[in-house]
């Protein structure tokens, strides 16, 4: 029997909670031809769902944790195939030995596909430009929604992360998937990005995603403080950094997000979750 070293931290477990950081976008109309977002990670995956009678189905079924109202899978791009899948019939309505990696990718709903799909080819990308090992752990986490079985779209807080490695490349992944009803999608949507280079990963996965309307987390802070009615000096002071820096942060949101005022800003951010 092969056998794989799981990465199971507590990055992996926390995913019942939204991670601390997210980079923010603001979902619009695509074009016909973002729709083809997804063909590099698609070259990497296929149909084959797992055996759930093989011996590496059976140890994951016994050492990997599975949370209420979760389901998770791990990927062989060396095999080709899902090594192993549990939890998927109670959230999406697909039994587990049906699962396959290119179910999972094509049951996005529409609105979030072409966002999702780039993300995949972003962070594979990155993987596979990198000697990664097992204790590298990276990941992501994204909060999308999935078509039930009976059409009936989910909302979920989607993790992909490193599982097993071999000679600095990526040989499998494990996702986690949790029903999440508390998510308020609006018109935003978000991601995060984990792993020992946390900041080039992120700069990765945010090259053309959606950039013209995103916002960093250095950002969103500082336009945190503005809506509790901070001043940009104070907001300096707290940061540590010069008033000029804060106004770089908040300044250019105006343009991007095509508000015309701080009053209107803060309006924008709140009506689309930006702000809490």
């Amino acid at each position: 029997m092969q056998m794989y070293k799981a990465v199971l931290t507590e990055s992996t477990a926390k995913i019942r909670r939204l991670p601390d950081f997210f980079i923010i976008f603001i979902i619009k109309k695509m074009h016909p031809d973002k729709l083809a977002f997804g063909s590099y990670s698609k070259g990497f995956i296929t149909n084959v769902p797992a055996d759930l009678n093989s011996p590496e189905a059976k140890h994951f079924k016994n050492t990997i944790r599975r949370f209420a109202e979760e389901a998770t899978y791990i990927y062989s791009f060396k095999e080709n195939k899902m090594l192993y899948a549990d939890g998927w019939e109670p959230l999406l309505g697909y039994e587990d030995h049906e699962v396959s990696m290119l179910t999972l990718v094509s049951i996005t709903a529409p609105e979030f596909a072409p966002f999702s799909n780039e993300l995949n080819d972003k962070a594979l990308m990155f993987l596979h430009s990198k000697h990664i090992e097992e204790e590298h752990q990276y990941s992501f986490t994204i909060e999308l929604k999935k078509l039930h079985k009976n059409g009936t779209p989910v909302p979920l807080i989607w993790k992909v992360g490193v599982f097993a490695t071999e000679g600095g490349k990526v040989t499998c992944i494990i996702g986690h998937a949790q029903r999440n009803e508390s998510i308020k999608f609006g018109s935003v949507m978000r991601y995060a990005a984990y792993g020992p280079e946390k900041s080039e990963f992120e700069e990765e996965l945010n090259k053309q995603l959606f950039r013209y309307y995103a916002i960093s987390e250095k950002e969103k802070d500082a336009l945190c403080m503005v809506a509790e009615g901070y001043s940009f000096k104070e907001i300096a002071a707290a940061f540590g950094v010069s008033q000029s820096a804060i106004e770089k942060r908040i300044l250019p949101l105006y343009k991007r997000f095509g508000v015309k005022s701080l009053t209107h800003l803060i309006s924008f951010a709140t009506a689309n979750h930006i702000l809490p």
